[in-house]
């Protein structure tokens, strides 16, 4: 076991709320599972050599950070900074039909409603997935009534300014017939460590539009995950970008426990030099119905790393399912690795399933055409990448947040470029 899980462990021991039982069923389980090593199957291709020797310490003040601005978006902007939420909660007008909690502070209802939803959807394998439940003090929770169309954007921006670790969780549940966006905006560049995990119970014929956004680099640490569970006729549609850092991990779990539930996933993954990013995926056919579509794009930067790992799990008794799962990555080095592993489980025989993965690299020929036509060599990098990825940019169902996004992605090529 590491010396950070040790204390840890330690730490978790100070922490007593109303969600003390899933906290210590969690540390339990992490007790018994230990520290992931190279034999571990889903931690084989991402080291955690960075962590091994950390201090597990907290933030005693935050520090100053800038909240990233998304010009034309009518948000509403929860921020977490080095862990702790500044948000002044008597400065937020939220719309009819929305109500906004702070994790350490719900009662009555809410509390029964958050004991219903924490460490409920989010699976239990998942490391630091039960170092969250044990930390996580901080967070929101997030309810929509029934019916209620929420317009504004629900952004929780998670910010790294100082060398310290942050937990952060994220609970909400949308009643039946409801729609609600809600983004998971996460950046910083200091030697930091953030946990940031989500779950989301979309009730009956509702529809939730969703961003996670992990936009962490340098030495910042990220290791997080949101996960969702759909009822009958339910709607997810998802877009997930995430850059390198020195490590850099997020979980994705779709759950179809309604019939003729659809889910919709778009992920886009940049890593500069020396960076790594692992994307694990898993989706759970659980019931018959039911459709989904997941389409993941990467381009590697030389000597970065990458890991995909999707999976599609169709149960016995969902049949009539129509699932698909793509992996396209793009090397721009030699040096450049992905390990990319698509993953169908199918025991109905009524279904139509489909998966892919590709691995390419810059086509010379294009490059040169762009080079005779005295285009710089850093703009044509970034026009063939851009068309990489333009697709699933295109499909962002909110045109202001592509447009904010698209020359973000232009200064991240031009850090990737190989010198």
């Amino acid at each position: 076991m590491s010396q950070w899980l040790e204390q840890v462990i330690d730490n978790a021991q100070d922490v007593s709320d109303f969600l003390s039982p899933v906290r210590q069923a969690s540390l339990s389980e992490l007790k018994a599972q230990g520290w992931p090593g190279k034999r571990t199957e889903s931690w084989r291709f991402t080291p955690l050599s960075s962590l091994t020797q950390r201090e597990a310490v907290s933030a005693a003040s935050v520090g100053e950070a800038t909240v990233p601005v998304i010009e034309n978006l009518d948000v509403i902007d929860f921020v977490f900074v080095d862990g702790q939420l500044v948000t002044p909660f008597a400065d937020v007008d939220l719309p009819d039909g929305l109500r906004i909690s702070k994790l350490n502070h719900v009662s009555g209802d809410d509390e029964e409603a958050v004991k219903a939803l924490f460490g409920r959807i989010k699976p239990q394998h998942h490391t630091f997935g039960l170092i969250n439940d044990a930390l996580a003090t901080q967070g929101v929770f997030i309810d929509v009534a029934k019916n209620a169309t929420i317009q504004p954007v629900i952004r929780i921006c998670n910010l790294a300014t100082q060398a310290v670790d942050a937990h952060t969780r994220v609970l909400v549940r949308i009643g039946e017939g409801a729609s609600i966006s809600v983004m998971e905006h996460g950046e910083g560049n200091a030697n930091s460590l953030t946990t940031a995990f989500a779950e989301y119970s979309i009730a009956d014929s509702a529809y939730l539009e969703h961003y996670r956004f992990a936009l962490f680099t340098d030495k910042a640490k990220q290791v997080g995950g949101s996960h969702f569970r759909l009822g009958d006729h339910a709607r997810l549609n998802s877009t997930v970008v995430g850059y390198g850092s020195e490590l850099s991990r997020l979980d994705m779990d779709i759950i179809h426990a309604g019939e003729f539930a659809d889910a919709k996933m778009n992920a886009i993954y940049l890593l500069a030099e020396n960076e790594l990013f692992d994307l694990h995926t898993n989706i759970e056919h659980a019931v018959p119905n039911c459709t989904s579509e997941e389409n993941a794009r990467g381009i590697i930067g030389d000597g970065a790393r990458a890991v995909f790992n999707g999976r599609i799990h169709i149960h016995r008794d969902a049949q009539k399912t129509l699932a698909e799962m793509n992996n396209k990555n793009l090397l721009l080095s030699r040096r450049a690795l992905i390990n990319t592993k698509p993953e169908l489980e199918i025991y109905a025989d009524d279904v139509k399933c489909a998966h892919g993965a590709t691995v390419a690299e810059i086509d010379d020929t294009a490059l040169y055409y762009l080079l005779s036509r005295g285009i710089s060599r850093s703009k044509a990098l970034v026009i063939l990448n851009f068309g990489f990825i333009q697709e699933l940019v295109n499909e962002i169902p909110k045109e202001v947040i592509g447009a904010w996004l698209l020359p973000k992605l232009s200064a991240r090529f031009s850090q990737m470029e190989v010198k």
